[in-house]
Formats: structure tokens, C-alpha cells, sequence
């Protein structure tokens, strides 16, 4: 009888060993996809990259934030007023900027009807610059865009709307500002829709392979969308997992209980 009183615990703690076994074995992390995996271990100088050199021309329906910089500050406030102010009896700014009117002109202090629709943002601040040298101080004028933005949806940890003041960002800088691609979104399929004239343009990327450098979809722009898809293999693995985890903690509760009940048993006789 002494014997059973003693393997009976025994095969009890191998048989809790042997689930915990399992459950860690079950429990491995999968690895993720990373970028630019084609680079990985390997020191080289790419070529023939794409580069942030592109302008965008100004359209009608633009807002534009028009900042002036002078030795005249009082003048400065008036110009740079509408880019915070929601109306203004002597500027086009029906919301914070100046909105490029159908005739394509913007309506400046001093300046009157400026012609804006058609130029790049550079040109037209050379253009105000320039102009306003008859009124100012060494004037400095920056132009940026106001309702530019685009849109990252999917499986990123913070999916939003992203200003966009200058022509393009990196599609690498628009995941990171929303948060990064998460684990269950897959890398190497990340959509983009762009609009071009009027027609809608869908393009895969793959951000594990580096040639996404040298592509003309590497920078996003105004009212692109990007869609991260979700590994749906990856989730139903996960969630498989999650499952028979769940089945063999509740198989090891019960063999547990059955060993104290029966080790009781033993000890009582």
C-alpha cells in the first residue's frame, strides 16, 4: 500500500510537468516579416533611388497657408492672419488659409488678385516675395498646403488622416506616424489608391523587398490611400493556438484535480 501512496504523487507531478511541457511548446512566437528583408546582412549602395524632389502645381480649390516674414511685423500679422482665422473681409480665406478661387487667384493684402492655380508653391512664393519688396523689409514668404492630406487604414495601431503641407511623404513616414503596420498586417501586400484625373489607381507594394526605393510609389500624395491587409493565415493560426492552449489547460485542470482526489484517497487508507 505504500508504494501506491508514493508513485501516485509521482506520476501526478510528471504527468504536470508533461502539460507544461506542451503549453510552452505551444506558446513559440512567430516572426514577423521586417523591412526590406532583400538588404538583410548585406552592405550596399543603391542607385537610381527615388527621390523628394517632386512639385505638385497649385489647383483651384486649394488652401494655401501663406506665411510673410519681415522687418514689418505689423504687416506680417495682416498677412499671416487668415491662416488662423476663419473669415476676413479683405483676403479669399473662407476657412484657415486662402483658398484658391475658381479663376485660380487668391485675394492678398496689398497684392489684390494673385494668380496661384497652375504654379508650384515655390514658384508662387518667389512670386509674393518678390512683389511685396515694394511694401516690406526684406520679406520671407513661405506657401504650404492646407487641406492636402491623406488616408492609412488597416492593420496599423493608429489608422487616421494625415495632413500633408508639402507634396509628398515617404510611405515608410506615413506607417510610422500611424503607429507602424501591426502584427497581424502583412508587410509585403500594402495598397495604395491614388487619384489621377479621373481615374483611381491601385498599386501593391512590398515593403520587404528594397527595390521599393527606386519606385515612384515609395512617396505617397495628396489624398492617397493606403490600406495595410491583415494576415488572415496569421490570425486563424493564432487563433488555432489560442484554442487548443485554452483545451489543454482545461485537460491539465482536470487531470490535476483527479490526481489530488485520488492521492487523498490513498493517503485516507
Amino acid at each position: 500500500m505504500s508504494k501506491h501512496k508514493l508513485s501516485l504523487p509521482i506520476q501526478g507531478w510528471v504527468l504536470g510537468y508533461f502539460v507544461i511541457i506542451v503549453l510552452a511548446s505551444s506558446c513559440t512566437v512567430s516572426k514577423q516579416s521586417s523591412y526590406f528583408k532583400t538588404l538583410q546582412n548585406k552592405d550596399t549602395t543603391l542607385t537610381n533611388f527615388i527621390t523628394n524632389t517632386y512639385e505638385s502645381k497649385i489647383l483651384v480649390g486649394d488652401k494655401l497657408s501663406i506665411t510673410v516674414s519681415s522687418l514689418s511685423p505689423i504687416e506680417d500679422a495682416i498677412f499671416n492672419a487668415p491662416n488662423s482665422s476663419t473669415s476676413s473681409a479683405n483676403t479669399s480665406a473662407s476657412a484657415a488659409g486662402y483658398e484658391v478661387q475658381l479663376d485660380g487667384t487668391i485675394l492678398l493684402h496689398r497684392l489684390g488678385a494673385t494668380q496661384a492655380a497652375g504654379l508650384t508653391r515655390k514658384a508662387l512664393s518667389k512670386y509674393i516675395q518678390d512683389k511685396l519688396l515694394a511694401y516690406l523689409k526684406e520679406p520671407i514668404v513661405q506657401v504650404k498646403y492646407v487641406n492636402h492630406k491623406l488616408t492609412v487604414l488597416g492593420q496599423v495601431r493608429s489608422p487616421q488622416v494625415i495632413n500633408l503641407p508639402e507634396e509628398q511623404i515617404s510611405l515608410i513616414d506615413a506607417l510610422v506616424m500611424s503607429g507602424d503596420i501591426s502584427e497581424n498586417g502583412l508587410r509585403n501586400n500594402i495598397t495604395i489608391i491614388r487619384e489621377s484625373g479621373n481615374e483611381k489607381q491601385v498599386k501593391h507594394v512590398n515593403l520587404a523587398d528594397h527595390s521599393i526605393l527606386s519606385s515612384p510609389w515609395y512617396y505617397v500624395k495628396a489624398n492617397d490611400i493606403i490600406f495595410v491587409e491583415a494576415d488572415y493565415k496569421k490570425s486563424e493560426k493564432l487563433e488555432q493556438r489560442n484554442r487548443l492552449q485554452g483545451n489543454i489547460s482545461l485537460f491539465a485542470s482536470i487531470v490535476s484535480l483527479v490526481v489530488i482526489v485520488i492521492t487523498q484517497i490513498f493517503i485516507k487508507q
